[in-house]
């Protein structure tokens, strides 16, 4: 049946049904009986239904060579983090570039060049507002954001279930000539991403107490940072915005790019959702190898591996068992933010 993960697992540290992960077992051996819960199992159908009524706004994927660069006319503006340069950016004034990228047969919008760290809030109908947000972090390999499918799409989906998004444009390492840094700017822009929505909260109609962070590859480092790196936070600024909690309430990591020595969990690091394919195989081992760290330190945590998908498969409008993750996600984000 499509929609059932291919192996997963629940690790809900302070009580029942903990489930069981042999950490010496290779990633790439994981491919015995799938442990389906009830909850699984429903989850898998409603989302499946979900899905098929879910319009994804902006560019979306194409198969065809785009004959224009992409414009993202249709997103909400996007709100910078600071009031003008960001620390660690002063004299950088170029814009963002917009581009299309190519994976196999498909085309799909990419921003890069950042020197501007913004926020676009997708804000779902007060009616439907559960006051839980996220901060999206796309991925992109630290040289551009995988806008489309990982950050426009995520940001629409989650309004539409009433979470308030918050897609990052974060400063990118790896892109050429860059002056910036994972550990200092990636992470400085997140943390101020979280505390900006938390400045922000009574306007945007957010809970300030579940407030949490999402990243997608490359993201997900940034976002694993996020949720381990909150008491010691990069120093940037010092005004109003600053005064407030950078910590999340949560964290998911869908195919992390974790760096090769893996984040430290601490005293109150929040409990973690993990989502990747067996087929991705560079990644698969080192987020379970994370996950096992972060489950053997006591925090709650959740991991859901798929027969295929591969690497990258964020959302995208495909009848595909992997794209069951929101429904999985939708149910887990919500038993974590009503948690003591």
């Amino acid at each position: 049946m499509q929609g059932i993960p291919h192996f997963s697992l629940t690790v809900k540290c302070k009580g029942q049904n903990r489930g069981f992960l042999d950490p010496g077992c290779p990633p790439r051996d994981f491919v015995g009986t799938p442990i389906m819960t009830k909850r699984t199992h429903v989850s898998a159908l409603l989302v499946a239904a979900a899905l098929a009524g879910t319009r994804l706004i902006a560019e979306t994927d194409m198969h065809v060579a785009p004959t224009s660069d992409p414009t993202f006319s249709e997103l909400p503006p996007s709100i910078n983090l600071w009031p003008g340069a960001a620390p660690g950016s002063e004299g950088r004034t170029s814009p963002i570039e917009k581009q299309w990228q190519n994976y196999k047969t498909t085309w799909y919008a990419t921003i890069s060049n950042i020197n501007f760290p913004a926020i676009i809030p997708f804000l779902p109908p007060s009616d439907k507002a559960s006051g839980i947000a996220v901060v999206v972090c796309p991925g992109g390999g630290h040289r551009n954001l995988a806008m489309s499918h990982e950050g426009f799409a995520i940001g629409t989906w989650c309004a539409s279930h009433g979470i308030a998004a918050f897609v990052l444009e974060y400063r990118l390492a790896q892109a050429p000539n860059s002056p910036y840094s994972v550990e200092v700017h990636s992470l400085m822009d997140a943390q101020r991403a979280i505390r900006t929505v938390r400045s922000r909260a009574k306007e945007w109609n957010v809970d300030p107490a579940k407030v949490g962070v999402m990243g997608f590859s490359a993201g997900g480092e940034v976002a694993a940072l996020a949720a381990t790196r909150f008491r010691d936070p990069v120093q940037g600024s010092h005004d109003a915005v600053d005064q407030f909690d950078c910590r999340p309430d949560f964290q998911a990591l869908f195919y992390p790019m974790l760096p090769a020595v893996l984040p430290t969990p601490r005293a109150g690091t929040p409990p973690a959702f993990f989502c990747g394919a067996h087929q991705d195989e560079d990644h698969l081992g080192p987020m379970v190898e994370y996950y096992t760290k972060l489950a053997g330190h006591g925090i709650s945590t959740e991991m859901h591996i798929y027969a295929t998908g591969g690497h990258g498969f964020g959302i995208r409008a495909l009848d595909q068992p992997e794209y069951s993750w929101t429904g999985l996600f939708e149910t887990w984000v919500h038993v974590v933010t009503k948690a003591p």
